[in-house]
């Protein structure tokens, strides 16, 4: 386990300029970068040739690839991928989940300079989703596209946009795709030669954003990029390069957490990834905790949902708990602030289990910054900090009259734009050339900025009421959720133009169902006395606690329905698309303002 003594102190340089804003650096300097993905994989083939690279369920067992076995099967698929007219502006696209056949398509197509493009299966395995896969098509134009399995993706595979693309699949069946073994016989090609023209500046993939306010952009990734990021890492997490890092992991690869840093992380320090087919939703998350009897992780990382069902089972299985805490270093959440009960429990459980705590941490990042832009690698008192900058990053702090400072970034892991959007990269950085990310931060400290920064929101999430008083809804929604928990699994602010703040609610199905409630739909709003009664009573507390309009929450509805990737409802990181619930909900935002509405929940 890792201890304050094998941890890299924050060194944070400052400077304040005559316009009001902060520049904040790092005090060390960066250290060497690879070139690309592809040196790694030589690198650790031949220092390590039959440690597990990759890893998945295969049976009752695993399917394992060793980085010899990997590097041979890469320089394999890419000669084959070098016979197909493939390139920057013909990628391959990806719309299957995470396996082996996709790793090693992905390290094959970045070994020889062919971007790959993977996309949230949904947009597939849900027919109502579709569309969003076929804009993403239009966009991108792809060579080729992967599926794990052809039948199962059919949907995805006859999109009129698809039909110049080559069809691979890892199970083609009676489809006529390619079979993804036939790449791996010998081809002709000069691999050599096509890898040796790989520049830290060769696009490596094209990420989609979530698009939650508008079309989803594709982010230009290069091999830089991605280096530089595993490198900054390095640095400050010494314990990763220290000893062969192991991680049982879920989170998706089109998604540049998971595609990006995790992959990579594993990549770069000669790792071993154990894809993990569970994930925190129901009826997954036992294949999580089968997966984590078996294989002990030194590093965990999971949102704070994955983690709060995972505290749950600690605590009711030894097992479980002996086997998870056995060789942690690092437990590392994303995507929302970590409730400070769920820390809570996390130390103690770590305490009584061995002895010691593992670095309980947060950075910050975008699809847009590869993604780690700030990290937390000092231990730290609690949940929400996000950390200090990496090395080679700067940070622009433009700060309000309150402290709130929006955010700008700049450095070699800085995407340089949007895949065929000339427009909106030319709006995304600013006249200085930092990017601007849309989210604010507060420093923990304003005198001392090594203690760090706090996440406080995207700035287009906030809005007024009537008054004119500002709601700071990404912190409000995060208190909202703890509080609220486990009657409720997600929620969306109201009240832009009222009087009053309210919420939409997602109900938690699994505490329904537990407890055996009866649920009736009302014209969309679920109706479940107990429910709406224990709802109730934590609005009215914490109601009573709160001064100011902008923080206390008058009333709620429950959808009777979940939320559609479909419609654009939820994004492909499976996060929910505010602009698009409040605009097709409207009927039921209108109902949390009837008083006399029997599905409104009131804290008054």
């Amino acid at each position: 386990m890792t201890n304050s003594s094998n941890l890299i102190p924050h060194k944070v340089i400052r400077t304040d300029r005559p316009d009001g804003s902060i520049l904040l650096e790092s005090g060390y300097d960066l250290g060497p970068v690879a070139r690309c993905t592809g040196d790694w994989l030589h690198e650790w083939a031949a220092s390590a040739p039959d440690r597990v690279f990759l890893a998945e369920r295969s049976g009752s067992g695993w399917r394992t690839v060793s980085y010899s076995q990997a590097l041979e099967m890469v320089r394999s698929i890419a000669g084959h991928l070098l016979s197909r007219d493939l390139g920057p502006e013909k990628p391959i696209l990806i719309v299957s989940g995470n396996s082996i056949d996709h790793g090693l398509l992905s390290l094959a197509a970045q070994y020889v300079g062919v971007p790959t493009v993977p996309v949230a299966e949904q947009y597939s395995l849900i027919p109502a989703a579709l569309p969003r896969l076929d804009y993403v098509a239009k966009l991108v134009k792809p060579g080729m596209v992967y599926a794990s399995d052809a039948t199962q993706y059919a949907g995805a595979f006859g999109l009129e946009s698809l039909s110049s693309a080559e069809k691979l699949s890892s199970l083609p069946g009676a489809t006529g795709a390619t079979d993804f073994t036939s790449l791996l016989t010998p081809s002709d090609a000069d691999v050599d030669a096509a890898f040796a023209k790989i520049t830290p500046d060769t696009l490596a993939k094209i990420l989609m954003t979530s698009g939650s306010t508008s079309d989803p952009k594709g982010v230009l990734t290069s091999q830089k990029m991605m280096t530089t990021n595993q490198a900054q890492l390095a640095q400050a997490l010494p314990f990763v390069t220290a000893r062969p890092p192991q991680l049982v992991d879920w989170l998706p690869w089109n998604h540049v957490f998971g595609g990006s840093h995790n992959f990579n992380l594993m990549l770069a320090n000669g790792g071993s990834l154990y894809i993990d087919e569970g994930k925190p939703a129901p009826g997954m998350f036992d294949k999580t905790l089968a997966n984590l009897r078996e294989i002990s992780g030194t590093i965990s990382f999971n949102v704070p949902v994955g983690f709060a069902q995972l505290v749950s089972a600690l605590n009711d299985d030894k097992q479980l708990r002996d086997r998870y805490f056995a060789e942690l270093d690092m437990i590392f959440y994303a995507g929302a602030s970590l409730p400070q009960a769920t820390w809570a429990e996390l130390e103690r459980l770590a305490m009584e289990t061995r002895g010691k705590l593992p670095l309980i941490n947060s950075s910050w990042g975008l699809t847009e910054t590869a993604p780690a832009a700030l990290l937390q690698h000092e231990p730290a008192k609690g949940a929400g900090i996000v950390g200090v900058p990496l090395p080679g990053v700067k940070v622009k702090l433009i700060p309000d009259a309150d402290g709130r400072c929006d955010v700008r970034v700049a450095g070699p892991t800085i995407t340089k734009g949007y895949h065929d959007n000339p427009a909106k990269t030319a709006e995304a950085f600013d006249e200085e050339g930092f990017f601007v990310t849309g989210d604010a931060m507060r420093l923990i400290d304003p005198t001392d900025p090594a203690r760090g920064l706090m996440f406080d929101g995207r700035m287009s999430e906030d809005f007024k009421l009537m008054t004119g008083t500002w709601v700071r809804a990404a912190q409000l929604r995060l208190d909202l959720l703890a509080a609220l928990a486990p009657y409720v699994s997600d929620l969306v602010l109201t009240g832009q133009g009222r009087e009053e703040v309210g919420m939409l609610l997602i109900p938690n199905r699994a505490t329904i169902a537990a407890q055996g409630w009866d649920v009736s739909d009302d014209g969309g709003a679920l109706v479940c006395a107990p429910l709406m009664d224990k709802i109730g009573a934590v609005m009215k507390e914490l109601a009573a606690k709160t001064t100011g309009s902008a923080a206390r929450v008058t009333g709620a509805v429950i959808m009777a329905d979940i939320p559609s990737m479909g419609d654009g409802e939820v994004t492909a990181k499976g996060n929910l698309n505010f602009p698009k619930i409040l605009m097709r909900r409207a009927d039921l935002v209108n109902r949390i303002y009837d008083r006399a509405d029997p599905a409104r929940i009131s804290a008054v």
